[in-house]
């Protein structure tokens, strides 16, 4: 470029690519980039200089407990399933085989303790069988033995490197994390919540524990005669302390007791209580997003809308899980079948499908399709006895397909029933209904042959006519028909 009429100045390239990072840990002002490590952000631990140890002792108390146990079984309660997605026969069965030997309830409870700490390693133990690399057990490793590096990489604290850490093996690792990011890889742990709460608890409840000892029995006050001794004086405290214990006392005639109630001490004991409830909702509401089970004002609109909120963290919660085993399947046809379409694990209530399968069971009923008491009693969990007995016809048909000749395999005897199944629906189509919706297709064309049009000319006309003719019904039960026909064939394809 000429900056002047005798001057030029040339500019390079630039030497930072698009797809380069330029805001690193390397090259920010930040402390912790100087670190040969990256310290765990959580604000609680900072602030105690210390680490996920002490979330672990919060586990102790019980109403955290609780609350954990009860977040850890809305998951565990949901059903998982193998998808076969766009991934071949073989490819998902081979998964649905590995994960069948997995503890894989105990995989999941382990994985839940992401939502606690922020992130679980998860150690992959892979083995050999049957000619595939598969992973015969997966275990949950304490956090507190990992760190994570400038570049947000997992490392191992060891004896050989306990600042730095070692470099982890790629595929051996699962680290389930909740909200991490790039500021802070070790994820968003739900315990920070309840630190304070639970600590500020136990002070409250040790401090009524002393109220109650204090002002919670009557004051047992002994008086003396003015001249006794200090021996004397202590036998009486005895005495006094053995009646605190048994109601029962002896003391000399020139001595007397009295007992006082302790008044107007009620208020004090409320700011103890109040303190208590308190930090009791503080925790329910960070661990299951409500306090209803800790409010006594709760009704069922609140409660209704308190568990929907929980609803929801267990859908969080549930997602953690399911792309932490969805990366162990990846890793796993990685190793055995390439870069390959892969089957998705996923984990849904029940509840929710059943709703979904019947009213895709009464579309497919609708269009013609017919279902056999054995399918719903797979489908719906039914027992024997809650269904009517087949047809009679159609027990004869199964008996047909049954006594097949020998000599033809069993897998075309098998294809020639799913064929003859499927043209016995269609042909249970009403041909009056099919004549119908045809005649409505051509009744502007039959309209223009009424009215005395010669065939030549209809001919032409044809084009002007289509845009009148009403395929709606017809395309409709066409669709249905390729439809059931889709659905039949990938059912017994």
């Amino acid at each position: 470029m000429w900056v002047t009429p005798t001057e030029f100045v040339q500019f390079g390239e630039s030497t930072k690519s698009l797809s380069a990072q330029i805001a690193t840990r390397d090259r920010s002002i930040d402390f912790y980039g100087l670190s040969t490590y990256l310290p765990n952000p959580d604000t609680v631990l900072k602030a105690l200089g210390k680490d996920i140890k002490v979330y672990r002792e919060l586990r102790a108390d019980a109403h955290v407990g609780g609350c954990i146990r009860r977040r850890k079984a809305a998951v565990k309660a949901l059903e998982w399933g193998i998808d076969k997605d766009r991934a071949k026969s073989r490819t998902a069965k081979a998964i649905e085989a590995i994960f069948a030997n997995l503890d894989l309830s105990r995989i999941i409870t382990e994985m839940l303790d992401a939502v606690l700490y922020g992130y679980q390693p998860m150690e992959v133990m892979w083995g050999k069988v049957g000619g595939l690399i598969v992973p015969v057990d997966v275990v949950g490793k304490p956090a507190e033995w990992f760190v994570y590096d400038a570049d947000n990489q997992l490392r191992m604290c060891t004896k050989q490197a306990p600042l730095k850490g070692e470099e982890l093996p790629q595929r051996k690792f699962l680290i389930p994390r909740q909200d991490p990011s790039y500021d802070n890889p070790y994820g968003f742990a739900d315990l920070s919540m309840v630190f304070w709460p639970t600590t500020f608890k136990k002070g409250g409840l040790k401090f009524w524990v002393q109220f109650t000892e204090k002002y919670g029995a009557p004051w047992v006050i002994g008086k003396h005669p003015r001249g006794a001794s200090d021996a004397e004086t202590n036998l009486l405290l005895d005495r006094l302390e053995d009646m605190v214990q048994d109601a029962v006392a002896a003391i000399p005639d020139d001595s007397s007791i009295e007992i006082k109630e302790a008044a107007g001490k009620t208020g004090s004991a409320e700011v103890y209580e109040r303190l208590l409830h308190f930090c009791r909702s503080e925790v329910s509401i960070a661990l299951l997003g409500q306090n209803q089970t800790t409010e006594a004002t709760a009704n069922r609109a609140s409660a209704q809308a308190g568990l929907e909120v929980t609803r929801d963290i267990r859908d969080g919660d549930k997602a953690i899980v399911e792309e932490a085993i969805n990366t162990l399947i990846r890793w796993t046809c990685e190793l055995n079948w390439g870069d390959a379409a892969r089957p998705v694990f996923s984990m849904w209530e029940q509840q929710e499908v059943d709703k979904v399968l019947a009213e895709r069971d009464e579309t497919l009923t609708q269009a013609g399709a017919r279902f056999t008491p054995a399918y719903f009693k797979r489908a719906y969990g039914l027992q024997d006895g809650d269904l009517d007995e087949a047809p009679a016809e159609d027990a004869a048909a199964a008996a047909e397909f049954a006594d097949a000749p020998e000599d033809v395999p069993s897998k075309e005897r098998d294809e020639a029933a799913d064929q003859l199944a499927l043209d016995k629906a269609l042909d249970a189509v009403s041909a009056d209904v099919l004549d119908a919706q045809a005649r409505q297709l051509i009744a502007p064309l039959l309209q223009r042959i009424n009215d005395g049009l010669p065939p030549d000319e209809l001919l032409g006309q044809l084009a002007e006519v289509y845009p009148d003719m009403d395929s709606t019904g017809l395309q409709e039960r066409l669709a249905r028909a390729i439809f059931v026909a889709k659905v039949w064939g990938r059912l017994h394809g």
